[in-house]
């Protein structure tokens, strides 16, 4: 697609992968950039900065996403790319508390599933428009050390693909944005990234840089780490063996892991 003259969402573009996002599209001439954040105060900054639009959203309520999507629409046209970005990280097993389990699943999940339940009429109805989500490496390979964001992401994958399948000859384009290691909030304090940082750090610029050359090829995925892509391909040809390889890594980074 060509981001010239597109009007934009980007959800979770008051920082980090979102905010190089939004001040990648503003420099490649973007109409209009909504910078929408559970961070009201930092969106508006970052909206600012860019000349976009700022929205205070909680993607993780169906109806902020909806009205969202719906204010985008009235105050500034057909929306043509929709990056719903938006994530969290939670550490830990199955373990891990119900409430938290289901919290991360709405911002990791559902907020994706509520982007399309507003987009896919709209831009089915108009015969185009393109959905890019930020899954991660970890919904292709998995993440050592959080059983909550290596599920969650493997859903949001297995969603932009099946829209991919389901609407792509309708005129809808899907996306699916899997990096390892950004310097982001996420990864602060974390030192090199830990286990997702063993192909290095990127920067947001560089995550952006990659995302407009996928957004411009169309690829369904975009891997600014282009190794995972040969990780994927060893896990499908022999997935006992890339489970084993999975054990020693996480070995190597947090030693034999206790019930």
């Amino acid at each position: 697609m060509q981001i010239e003259g597109s009007n934009i969402v980007v959800t979770g573009g008051a920082h980090g992968i979102g905010r190089g996002l939004a001040e990648r599209f503003a420099a490649e001439g973007a109409a209009t950039v909504t910078v929408a954040d559970l961070d009201g105060d930092a969106a508006a900054a970052a909206a600012e900065a860019i000349g976009g639009i700022a929205a205070r959203v909680d993607v993780s309520d169906g109806a902020e996403v909806a009205a969202l999507v719906d204010r985008v629409e009235r105050e500034a046209g057909p929306i043509d790319l929709f990056c719903s970005n938006a994530g969290i990280l939670v550490i830990g097993n199955e373990q891990v508390e119900d409430d938290r389990w289901r919290h991360i699943f709405d911002v990791n999940v559902m907020a994706h599933v509520w982007a399309a339940r507003s987009l896919v009429p709209l831009m089915v109805g108009r015969g185009n428009g393109y959905i890019l989500f930020t899954a991660s490496a970890a919904g292709m390979l998995t993440q050592i050390g959080s059983a909550p964001y290596s599920v969650t992401k493997h859903a949001a994958l297995a969603f932009a693909e099946w829209l991919a399948i389901t609407y792509g000859d309708q005129g809808l384009k899907v996306s699916a944005l899997c990096p390892q290691a950004v310097a982001t909030n996420m990864t602060a304090g974390i030192d090199g990234g830990g286990v997702a940082g063993v192909d290095g750090m990127l920067s947001p610029a560089d995550v952006a840089d990659a995302v407009v050359a996928g957004l411009d090829d169309e690829s369904f995925l975009i891997l600014p780490h282009p190794e995972v892509l040969e990780y994927f391909r060893r896990k499908a040809a022999d997935y006992d063996r890339w489970l084993s390889g999975m054990r020693r890594l996480q070995a190597r980074f947090f030693g034999t892991v206790q019930p």
